[in-house]
């Protein structure tokens, strides 16, 4: 039913990965940027050269079509529109800075607020994610065959991995692994590629508590892992709507193995958000009781 959109995001997000990889190889100068929650974050000149291809791609090929991407000025044009593709040209600036490997291109298609389509490629590992509304979620590693992708059927934390951050790991993330009792905890950057070791069987949960993702960072990864049998909330259990004015996941992200181990993960974390003094924003400046 979305064929020729995969095609055209699949192909784009290697075009964009290629060019990215040009510049891994190079001195990398960052700068700095005003991110939409008004804090500074490093840009490069990859970042704006992949978002370039995406952006131009996506509106030759679908120029009726609402665009929202990191790097490029966003207008309330994409509010009347219905379908709106939501990009992060390349979601861990960090991990591409550091030259550690962990950082993902990701281009996803939501429709009426709700993600449909999602492309994730990891440029240095040759990895491609990706997943339409009930179509399945693949893998493509090294240029080889999709292979189907199912998540674990895992519902006791104590054999679960957990996939956190390697960049902004939380101080309350020890106090989570300890109550949960959970077997082991993976650092890596992007949202995306922490996404994929769940569609992977590799890890079982992540848990980002950060107010600070946007909908770039979850809109391709969300569709993968429900496709793939997980889930993808904020950490409260809420669905996270598209293309609204405010782009920012103020309630966190929350993703899992499966509704069953979703479920449990939102009731358990229940407590340690009270004890953390979390509370649920509806919407921007409103808040819910505890």
């Amino acid at each position: 039913m979305l064929k020729k959109e995969l095609e055209t995001a699949i192909t784009l997000a290697r075009n964009a990965g290629e060019k990215i990889l040009e510049y891994y190889v190079l001195e990398i100068i960052a700068e700095e940027k005003i991110g939409a929650d008004n804090f500074a974050e490093p840009v490069t000149i990859a970042d704006r050269q992949a978002s370039e291809i995406i952006v131009s791609g996506l509106q030759t090929v679908f120029p009726d079509d609402g665009i929202l991407s990191e790097e490029k000025p966003d207008t309330d044009e994409r509010l009347s529109k219905n379908r709106v593709w939501i990009i992060d040209p390349l979601d861990g600036t960090k991990g591409f800075i550091d030259k550690n490997g962990d950082f993902a291109v990701q281009i996803g298609l939501a429709v009426g607020g709700e993600s449909i389509l999602g492309v994730v490629f990891l440029p240095f590992q040759n990895d491609l994610y990706f997943a339409t509304k009930g179509e399945g979620a693949f893998l493509a590693k090294n240029d080889e065959n999709p292979q189907k992708l199912e998540v674990s059927e895992k519902t006791d934390f104590q054999q679960m991995n957990l996939a956190v951050s390697r960049n902004h790991y939380s101080k309350n993330m020890n106090r989570v692994i300890k109550d949960f009792g959970l077997k082991n905890e993976i650092r890596r950057g992007s949202v995306g590629l922490k996404i994929g070791l769940i569609a992977e069987q590799i890890c079982d949960l992540y848990i980002h508590f950060s107010p600070r993702t946007k909908h770039w960072d979850t809109c391709a990864p969300e569709i993968i892992i429900e496709e793939a049998g997980g889930k993808l909330t904020d950490v409260f259990g809420g669905k996270i709507i598209y293309n609204t004015k405010d782009v920012q996941n103020h309630n966190g992200v929350l993703a899992s193995c499966g509704i069953e181990a979703h479920e449990k993960t939102v009731k358990k974390l229940k407590p340690l958000l009270d004890e953390f003094g979390r509370l649920r924003i509806l919407e921007k400046n409103q808040y819910s009781e505890r």
